[in-house]
């Protein structure tokens, strides 16, 4: 039987990474954070998102005009789902472009904490800017951006790390 690696601890010791090392992130690790990237379920596996590496020195200037959110980071993955290629609910049209860029960001970011990297999930960016800057498509979505790296020495979570509201006030059962 194969031993269990206990995805709660794993789970808790992941945070959002603020302090990066210079080190550039090695090809095979961006290589490995992207598979895991196309791997990630999606709604009626359309696979919509659509993700732009980000990391060379003109580029990640670019970014910078984008965020002050970027921390430095050797590099960025701007997560994007495709609004005309992704499923779309026919009883109220829901698309579910955010959805699935959601969970490949999320597994992107799992997939690189296994490597030895650090994520930082970015909202806080000027879509105008980011849509200028990269010609991002206007029927792309942006749902996240993240910033990826090795950890700086001496690296530490932010002191809300461990700050969570207990079950019960997020978990219903059977009502609301």
């Amino acid at each position: 039987m194969k031993d269990k690696y206990d995805f709660l601890k794993f789970a808790r010791e992941r945070y959002s990474l603020r302090a990066f090392s210079e080190k550039k992130v090695e090809a095979a690790d961006l290589e490995a954070v992207l598979e895991a990237g196309r791997l990630a379920p999606t709604a009626h596996n359309d696979q919509p998102q659509r993700i732009l590496v980000i990391q060379s020195e003109e580029n990640l200037a670019k970014l910078k005009k984008c965020t002050m959110s970027h921390y430095n980071a050797p590099a960025a993955l701007l997560v994007c789902a495709d609004k005309t290629a992704c499923w779309k609910r026919a009883y109220d049209g829901k698309l579910s472009a955010d959805i699935d860029a959601s969970i490949v960001a999320t597994q992107m970011m799992l997939q690189a904490q296994s490597l030895g990297l650090g994520t930082t999930w970015v909202m806080h960016f000027d879509p105008v800017a980011m849509r200028e800057e990269f010609a991002v498509p206007d029927n792309y979505e942006m749902t996240a951006l993240l910033v990826l790296g090795y950890p700086a020495e001496g690296a530490q979570p932010s002191a809300r790390h461990t700050e969570r509201k207990p079950l019960g006030e997020t978990v219903f059962y059977d009502e609301f």
